[in-house]
């Protein structure tokens, strides 16, 4: 997760906790680089008013990189251009602050059903894939 928010943070660490996620937490765009090119992870939750570089440049980064992780953005940015940029850049979900918790725990179950889905009867060994 990434939230300089360090309040919010803590509440969605803890929330997401509760429900069997192991969450890192990033407060500024710079460690959450820094972390996604250094540790794997399932989902990015990813604000966009960040301290250094803002979210949108955190996802074109990661994903200029071959990173493919799902990335949610969680943002009190709500207007069209800006959803359609944090879409356009590279987030597969966009979530406007204030939000329902239960919201983000139903797109977080999305995104695992999804990824789920898309690793289901290929298995992968370095260049290698079996259909199986």
């Amino acid at each position: 997760m990434v939230e300089d928010d360090v309040k919010m943070a803590e509440l969605l660490r803890r929330g997401l906790v509760g429900l069997g996620h192991t969450v890192e937490v990033a407060l500024d765009g710079i460690k959450a680089l820094d972390k996604a090119a250094n540790l794997p992870f399932d989902t990015v939750l990813l604000d966009i008013m960040l301290p250094g570089v803002d979210g949108v440049y955190v996802a074109r980064r990661l994903r200029a990189a071959g990173i493919r992780v799902p990335i949610l953005m969680l943002t009190a940015r709500d207007s069209v251009p800006d959803i359609v940029r944090g879409l356009d850049v590279g987030a597969d979900d966009y979530l406007t602050k204030p939000f329902s918790f239960e919201v983000l725990a139903a797109r977080l179950r999305v995104i695992a059903r999804r990824m789920d889905t898309d690793s289901k009867g290929l298995l992968q060994v370095a260049d290698l894939t079996f259909e199986h």
